[in-house]
């Protein structure tokens, strides 16, 4: 697929009402529990899409436009989350998401970026040279990812009890497809 930055802005746009209605609500049974040891539950989620808001898609995209590859990208904390989900509730983060990412989209809109821009490229520090194309495709297919983690641990929470019916349910056979960075 040829990358559509309003494609992308658009599919953005949607995740965190996506989000809202899916787990507003919802018993902490189903929101704060994960698939074991090591896993993470839809609250954790949230809280790893807000720090990934702060500290990645829209901080690094500068880093591209202000100093390309001459300044590689910080490294990603993938544990960050837990600052941004101690001490609150499900609905505090699903509405502190909703007002980082309607920030960083109004500032992605507000660069008015031409296709020479993302073909502009940066560094990241495992993967070496990426575009700002990729960068931006990556932030959409990131949050894909974590609506099906996010219906992938809530369907496990059923997993003994839906019986012989797991057969049909391909979201209790998956593993997962996230590698570590």
């Amino acid at each position: 697929m040829e990358p559509d930055l309003q494609h992308t802005i658009a599919l953005l746009s949607r995740t965190p009402a996506t989000l809202t209605v899916l787990l507003r609500d919802l018993p902490e049974t189903l929101t704060h529990s994960n698939e074991g040891a090591g896993t993470w539950s839809a609250f954790d989620v949230v809280g790893h899409l807000i720090h990934a808001e702060r500290t990645d898609w829209i901080p690094r995209a500068r880093i591209i436009l202000q100093h390309g590859e001459s300044r590689p990208f910080d490294r990603f904390d993938r544990e960050g989350h837990a600052r941004e989900i101690e001490g609150k509730s499900l609905a505090q983060l699903l509405d502190e998401f909703a007002a980082v990412r309607s920030d960083n989209l109004f500032e992605l809109r507000a660069w008015k970026l031409q296709p020479t821009d993302l073909q502009r490229r940066g560094q990241h520090p495992v993967l070496g040279g990426v575009t700002l194309s990729e960068l931006l495709a990556t932030w959409a297919a990131h949050d894909l990812t974590h609506l099906h983690q996010i219906a992938r641990v809530m369907a496990h929470q059923y997993g003994e009890t839906v019986g012989p019916f797991s057969r049909f349910l391909g979201v209790l056979k998956c593993n997962g497809h996230s590698a570590a960075a």
